[in-house]
């Protein structure tokens, strides 16, 4: 059982090679020699033609007085997300097939890496974080008082009603300063602004496929690089409906990512 658990592994991961790679070689057919600004802002979509438009028109083109360079990485799918996304003119990494967000999440740092970029910011193609906002997230790490700035609903307004998922942010910021000896308020909040030199000190460490957000926080605070919060607005989507699942089912697999990585990072 053990064998036939890890030649299963070793196919999954080499066909999710193959995937990526074949995503690269068209995005470097499609942009010869490109160069990045020194600040990304890096998106993960996946069938969010209903949304990525208008996130992208609101995107801004400097930050804190720098460059920034508009990545999206489209997670597969079968609708517009890559077309949209290349005819508003940025950058755009298509999967040909579904591989996860945490997955995507990896290509866009490891690409932002190696073309040498200072600082990402991440949020999601749902059009829930506003691009505004950018130069908020933005700025603790510019001035070198952060490494790693979270977006924080419960310090500035939550415009949502899903009482579930509210309370799933009060207790899982709970569980996870208990176990890291932070004192965050939205641990699981994907818009983000991140040290490109901390992502290539973790990059090699991440393993889930969807839920990363747990385990690049818990991984970043564990290897000792500073992690603080940003009082920003989180908004209702747009369109179209959530790709996290039912509540019970995200509540318990994001549980999962939470154990599984204090208990490797301990």
């Amino acid at each position: 059982m053990a064998n036939h658990n890890n030649l299963e592994r070793e196919r999954i991961a080499t066909l999710r090679s193959h995937v990526i790679q074949q995503a690269r070689d068209e995005f470097d057919a499609r942009y010869p020699d490109v160069t990045f600004s020194r600040t990304v802002a890096l998106i993960c979509a996946y069938e969010e033609e209903g949304n990525i438009g208008d996130v992208l028109k609101a995107m801004p083109t400097t930050a804190c007085g720098q460059d920034v360079t508009t990545l999206v990485i489209v997670d597969g799918g079968s609708d517009k997300t890559a077309d949209i996304s290349r005819e508003a003119g940025v950058l755009t990494f298509v999967f040909p097939a579904n591989l996860g967000h945490g997955v995507a999440l990896q290509v866009g740092y490891r690409l932002c890496i190696e073309k040498k970029v200072d600082y990402v910011v991440t949020l999601d193609a749902d059009g829930q974080n506003d691009p505004g906002e950018i130069p908020t997230m933005l700025e603790p790490l510019v001035e070198n008082e952060s490494d790693f700035v979270v977006a924080s609903r419960r310090l500035g307004v939550d415009t949502t009603t899903d009482r579930f998922r509210k309370v799933g942010v009060v207790f899982f910021s709970t569980i996870m300063n208990a176990m890291t000896g932070a004192k965050l308020t939205d641990t699981s909040n994907g818009y983000r602004s991140l040290r490109v030199s901390m992502l290539a000190d973790v990059v090699d460490r991440l393993q889930q496929e969807q839920y990363q957000t747990a385990e690049l926080l818990i991984t970043c605070l564990k290897r000792g690089w500073k992690v603080t919060e940003r009082p920003t607005v989180w908004l209702p989507r747009q369109s179209g409906t959530t790709k996290k699942g039912k509540n019970w089912l995200f509540g318990f697999r994001y549980a999962r990512v939470v154990i599984s990585t204090w208990w490797r990072e301990r």
